[in-house]
């Protein structure tokens, strides 16, 4: 579903399908963040997808700064079709 269609969109701006790109696993981090938060909503005390998701925010955290030193424009793109960081009224 929405997996698939970013898949898809990667590929056609990079002609090859990467699955170990740096876009690819932010998104991948992204969704299984976005499920073990609605899973933690109902489940406040199930302390070890807090620590999974801990684990996964750090991860996720290191690739973004990784792909913001070494690629700006990237970075940017990625955040704003992933929508995970709020924008500064400058």
């Amino acid at each position: 579903m929405v997996k698939n269609s970013f898949i898809s969109l990667i590929s056609q701006e990079e002609k090859e399908e990467d699955r170990g790109s740096v876009e690819f696993q932010v998104f991948s981090f992204t969704n299984k963040i976005r499920r073990l938060t609605s899973h933690l909503e109902f489940h406040k005390k199930d302390f070890i997808s807090q620590r999974g998701l801990r684990k996964i925010l750090g991860k996720r955290q290191r690739l973004l700064t990784y792909l913001s030193n070494k690629n700006g424009m990237r970075y940017k793109k990625l955040i704003d079709q992933l929508d995970i960081r709020e924008r500064k009224n400058r």
